[in-house]
């Protein structure tokens, strides 16, 4: 494939990371709203960098980085870590299941999209 062509993969990849970031920020004001332990620092830290993450992953995909591996690679970790701990705190919340579920989506992604990158496997 030409360098300047995008993969339907990488389109989804894209996407994933564009609703994640948004459901994260979203929920990081539900969260903070909500307080106690849904607004503890470690918890928001981790939704924040989830977010930045996933901004970061998309930007590199859109404008063909030979390194968006490697975010992509760190996006699937953050976005995993703060499904489980969305999860944890859920307890019924749908917005905080939404969050989680929305992580996976994205982490899932984001793997197959770091795995398969060429510029990864030579690094």
């Amino acid at each position: 494939m030409p360098h300047n062509e995008m993969s339907q993969e990488m389109r989804e990849c894209i996407d994933n990371c564009l609703r994640c970031h948004a459901v994260c920020v979203e929920t990081i004001a539900h969260c903070l709203a909500m307080g106690g332990e849904h607004a503890a620092p470690d918890h928001i830290r981790l939704m924040q960098d989830c977010a930045q993450i996933c901004a970061t992953s998309a930007d590199f995909m859109l404008r063909m980085s030979d390194f968006h591996g490697e975010t992509c690679g760190v996006c699937a970790t953050i976005c995993e870590a703060c499904a489980d701990d969305c999860e944890r705190l859920a307890d019924g919340a749908d917005f905080m299941q939404a969050c989680a579920d929305e992580c996976r989506r994205c982490a899932e992604s984001c793997r197959r999209m770091s795995s398969g990158s060429s510029r990864s496997a030579s690094i």
